[in-house]
């Protein structure tokens, strides 16, 4: 291990002196006080590259399984040691470097949860290049764009989205790609059960080596585990990981090895009931969200964790199955898969005792779901905070001691945090509402390619989130919503997270979500759609009443839909956006 940075102190807010800001430290940020007594104010940051923390797991626990992988519980799951795992990224690190890849090339994921894209990232980052993160949800136009903007010359997919590549590739400067089947680290009578499924689903593809297609089994058993010697310094870039910013435009968040390192081993210090070399990681939060990445597969690997694998969060009895059957203690995810879990009709039939410590991020936790959660099983579910740009996480609620419902927490050991006014970016009072924005060493390095909305979204090493918050005087945050979904309704401004969170305590409520729709007299006006809980009814009129008893009267949704369910990413964000284009398509004011 190479010499530690250890990062501590506070952003260079005003350009005051070292010992200066380190003085007045914790009187600028009291949320010192609510950590819990174990966790430090710094973290101590070794001048590691993050393959060198999985080589690092290898030797402390080689015989330990890394990876456990279920395509579905009623299949043998397939398993990999940590001396296996880190073996197997060495050969195909240089099965890719035979192929042509290099230092600083971009090398595309386009996989779910399995085997193969733990190999490949880790194979990836032993040669200095970058992986870039892609939803295997994208279809062939949103590829091309991707994979263009990158710069990939290689992408890794699974063979059933190869059509899309092909539609894709000539848009593309990719050279080569490597195809893998989802199933084939598993023995040969569960992989012709996946495949017999596929084929009913009309889902599988079969794609033949030739020319620039190359078989990931094939590569990896053709190679040996001595790829090149490449120097990766923690400031290279490790990631490519797209997101709409704060602007909506997809870009590619730079993140490098010092920036998730520094993220892995604040999550570490915040969870102060892990133990390493023991806890069992249930994985269903996808990889190529940096969310998955971090909080599962890093993190994972640097507390020794055996990794539960799946390639998709459901069906929900899937998740619950898994969960009880390999005794999962940390448990990441979203709201909507703790609320789906707690409204389950046969819930009280699984075990989910093993459950120790869940952190929830990408929407707001409604309280109601974390208390009824944490009755079920038994263990902590916290709500936290981040973003793609910060590698992600910057905020959590403690594991034990003060937790605020409704707040996204404390910021993390050597994170500052800070709300600044809208329009001059000057830091406000405590209590008043205005932008976030978050300074520490897992802050990305910039936008790829794009100087302009790196120059607007980072200033003296702050980020600006876009997101409109405010925090209390014992220092905790909240966020009052994306100033992008801010409703205009006859010009009073209203938030949707008001309006969910009132809508979340109706009995009837088990998912919700606002948003502004056109009006032609209001402009815009409140819109909410409902998925009710399993056997509870509820009718518009009971709705709107409740939502009377807790807000102003413009703020009460005017229109109400329900459905069985609502759109969400493969990480369970309910999609918002879809909700209000397809209203707009309804109304023919077209798709903005």
């Amino acid at each position: 291990m190479r010499n530690r940075e250890k990062v501590s102190g506070p952003g260079p807010s005003d350009n005051p002196s070292r010992g200066e800001r380190r003085r007045s430290m914790d009187a600028d940020r009291p949320w010192y006080r609510f950590y819990e007594p174990s966790v430090p104010h710094g973290i101590d940051l070794p001048e590691m590259a993050l393959h060198e923390v999985l080589d690092r797991a290898a030797a402390t626990w080689p015989d330990r399984v890394a990876v456990r992988f279920f395509v579905n519980p009623g299949l043998p799951p397939a398993t990999l040691r940590y001396a296996e795992l880190a073996e197997a990224t060495r050969r195909f690190a240089l099965a890719l470097s035979h192929l042509g890849v290099k230092k600083g090339d971009r090398v595309a994921l386009m996989l779910p949860n399995c085997p193969q894209f733990v190999i490949a990232f880790y194979a990836v980052l032993r040669l200095g290049a970058i992986a870039v993160n892609t939803n295997p949800l994208y279809v062939s136009r949103e590829m091309a764009h991707q994979f263009a903007d990158a710069g990939a010359e290689t992408v890794l997919l699974l063979d059933q989205f190869y059509p899309r590549m092909q539609e894709a590739q000539g848009q593309t400067q990719v050279k080569r790609v490597i195809v893998t089947d989802v199933a084939e680290t598993l023995t040969w009578w569960a992989r012709a059960v996946v495949h017999a499924v596929q084929r009913k689903h009309g889902e599988r593809v079969t794609v033949r080596p030739q020319g620039d297609i190359f078989s990931f089994q094939a590569l990896l058993a053709a190679h040996g585990p001595h790829p090149p010697q490449v120097a990766v310094a923690p400031g290279d870039v490790a990631l490519f990981q797209y997101t709409g910013g704060t602007t909506g435009t997809p870009k590619a968040a730079m993140l490098t090895h010092r920036n998730l390192m520094a993220n892995v081993l604040q999550i570490d210090a915040w969870f102060t009931t892990a133990d390493k070399g023991q806890e069992v990681m249930l994985a269903i939060l996808p990889f190529f969200h940096v969310y998955g990445m971090t909080l599962c597969l890093l993190y994972g690997l640097w507390c020794g964790a055996e990794i539960v694998v799946m390639p998709r969060p459901r069906p929900i009895d899937h998740v619950m199955k898994i969960l009880q059957r390999t005794h999962a203690s940390v448990f990441p995810g979203v709201p909507t898969l703790y609320t789906a879990i707690n409204h389950h009709p046969k819930v009280r039939h699984f075990d989910l005792s093993s459950v120790k410590i869940c952190l929830s991020g990408s929407a707001p936790l409604p309280m109601e779901v974390q208390q009824q959660f944490e009755t079920l099983t038994g263990g902590k579910l916290v709500e936290g905070y981040g973003l793609s740009e910060t590698s992600p996480v910057t905020h959590a609620n403690p594991l034990a001691g003060t937790r605020r419902p409704g707040s996204i927490g404390l910021p993390l050991p050597g994170t500052d945090a800070r709300v600044v006014d809208l329009e001059t970016k000057k830091p406000l009072p405590v209590g008043e509402v205005g932008e976030l924005s978050m300074y520490g060493p897992q802050v990305m390095k910039g936008y790829w390619n794009r100087p302009e909305e790196t120059a607007a979204a980072l200033r003296d090493g702050w980020f600006y989130s876009g997101d409109i918050g405010r925090m209390d005087e014992d220092g905790f945050f909240y966020i009052v919503d994306r100033a992008k979904d801010m409703i205009s309704a006859s010009g009073l401004k209203v938030l949707p997270r008001d309006v969910e969170e009132v809508l979340f305590t109706h009995p009837a409520v088990a998912e919700a979500v606002v948003a502004g729709v056109p009006d032609p007299y209001r402009g815009e006006t409140v819109k909410a759609w409902i998925v009710l809980k399993p056997g509870a009814t509820a009718t518009a009129e009971e709705i709107t009443a409740h939502c009377k008893q807790g807000l102003a009267a413009f703020k009460v949704p005017k229109l109400i839909e329900f459905r069985t369910e609502l759109p969400k990413t493969m990480v369970g964000k309910i999609l918002r956006r879809v909700l209000q284009e397809e209203e707009k398509a309804k109304k023919g004011t077209g798709t903005n």
